[in-house]
């Protein structure tokens, strides 16, 4: 029901991005989901990736501040307005979003959040029968 997520905070300087990015292709690390909230001072670069935990080590290794989480990837159908129908879903249940982001891929729109109770999260999820996506999922699409 959760994937892993790469949260990485960067300079907000030039070519800080692109050198993260490299250390990762240089590996091999494909990137499935990517979304940068910046500051005038610094960024967190939020990545879905196919290897999370070598990415992790990877970036540790290169002194890149990065955390592991965990976070709730549902599929939903590919229309208008069903990402808002889905977060009512957690809305109506007393949830937060604290974070969501989401793409396309072969005709399914994924959805990454992160809400405040990922246990509450996971009863809404499991209560009204959503298509959640496990990381193994999200490498083979």
């Amino acid at each position: 029901m959760t994937v892993n997520q790469i949260s990485v905070f960067i300079e907000n300087k030039y070519g800080k991005l692109c050198e993260i990015l490299a250390l990762l292709g240089n590996e091999n690390i494909h990137i499935i989901a990517a979304t940068v909230a910046d500051t005038s001072e610094y960024g967190i670069l939020r990545l879905i990736v196919t290897e999370p935990e070598k990415a992790y080590k990877i970036l540790k290794s290169n002194n890149v501040s990065a955390n592991l989480t965990d976070v709730l990837a549902i599929a939903t159908e590919s229309s208008a307005g069903s990402f808002a129908r889905t977060l009512k879903l957690f809305t109506q249940s007393g949830l937060s979003i604290e974070y969501m982001y989401c793409f396309s891929l072969k005709g399914k729109s994924i959805l990454i959040l992160r809400t405040n109770n990922r246990e509450a999260a996971r009863e809404v999820i499991r209560r009204h029968d959503l298509d959640y996506i496990c990381e193994n999922d999200l490498v083979n699409l």
